[in-house]
């Protein structure tokens, strides 16, 4: 073990905060999945000033989803290596870029008429399985990778580990995923 990773695992846990911050998680899941629901409404759909569009948005949601998983898979190379404060570094710009995400995302379909998915055959089927399981598991993983990022916050390394295993995967996925899904609705814009 490299003396970066010792200097981290000594830290004290901090489980009060841990408590707080799982609050602060559900609340804060709770309310992006009543918004992402709320903003499929067509009758609650925010009307832009004319002229004033949002349709630049889906190739930024995509590039943040990238720039996601580019961030996650540098933060595995760097745990790996014991880089933890590289590490750190990746994961919080991972964070950020999902929270900018999410707001573009939730601007965007907040105020613009969805589009659909055009295609036949089995690139339908492939767009669709690719989208309902993209959806499910962002809305599934996201008090997850709030709880994940609070253990490590916290100093609490062995919960940290023991979700990240399961959580990055899934985290990846949908980062990956989110820009495959806006190729294949590209066309159709």
């Amino acid at each position: 073990m490299n003396d970066e990773r010792r200097q981290w695992l000594s830290r004290t846990p901090n489980e009060a905060l841990s408590k707080k911050l799982g609050i602060v998680t559900w609340v804060l899941t709770a309310v992006v999945l009543i918004l992402v629901g709320l903003m499929r409404r067509p009758e609650l759909r925010i009307p832009l000033p004319d002229g004033f569009s949002f349709s630049f948005l889906p190739p930024v949601h995509a590039l943040l989803n990238t720039l996601v998983a580019f961030s996650l898979i540098g933060a595995l190379v760097a745990v790996k290596k014991g880089r933890i404060g590289l590490h750190r570094s990746f994961i919080f710009a991972a964070m950020g870029l999902s929270v900018v995400f999410l707001l573009c995302y939730v601007a965007y379909h907040f105020t613009t008429e969805e589009t659909r998915y055009g295609g036949t055959g089995w690139m339908r089927g492939a767009y669709f399985f690719l989208l309902i399981t993209h959806i499910t598991l962002a809305g599934i993983s996201l008090p997850f990778i709030l709880f994940t990022f609070t253990a490590g916050w916290t100093n609490r390394f062995a919960a940290h580990r023991r979700l990240a295993k399961w959580v990055f995967p899934l985290w990846l996925y949908v980062a990956v995923t989110g820009p495959i899904c806006w190729l294949m609705l590209r066309p159709y814009y």
